[in-house]
């Protein structure tokens, strides 16, 4: 089954801004430094430091975050430092949904659905300028 919740970028404040949503809406917040992950290798060190993945989750009320981890490639703007973050359970279950949505080659910054360190993940603009990021809990049974 399918969900969402709102993913929103920050540049190197992740950490602080999270906690601070935390402070305000209680629950339980998690926070992951790229240092603490197999992935540091592909960054450069200064990136280390920053937070791959946050989640704050209050009843309801879910947010998940990251640092921006793109620069100076690709620089952070009002307007790309959200997205709408899709969840499931299996490769199978999201690639439909991901198929549909980025539309053939009327989308920008895609990345295809694969494996990392943390499940299956992909992302993409799609036509309208809408972020999507999408991620799996599992495996896919033969590999994206």
């Amino acid at each position: 089954m399918l969900k969402s919740t709102p993913f929103l970028l920050f540049d190197g404040n992740c950490a602080e801004a999270m906690s601070f949503y935390h402070d305000c809406l209680g629950g339980g917040l998690s926070l992951t430094k790229l240092s603490d992950t197999p992935m540091k290798d592909q960054f450069p060190s200064e990136k280390h430091a920053r937070i791959i993945n946050a989640h704050l989750q209050s009843g309801n009320v879910e947010i998940s975050a990251s640092d921006w981890m793109a620069s100076p490639s690709f620089d952070p703007v009002q307007g790309n430092t959200y997205a709408i973050y899709v969840v499931g359970s299996t490769y199978d279950e999201l690639t439909v949904v991901f198929d549909k949505l980025k539309d053939g080659e009327n989308n920008t910054r895609l990345q295809e659905l694969h494996e990392m360190p943390f499940g299956i993940y992909g992302q993409f603009y799609d036509r309208y300028g809408v972020q999507w990021i999408f991620r799996g809990e599992a495996e896919a049974p033969d590999g994206p």
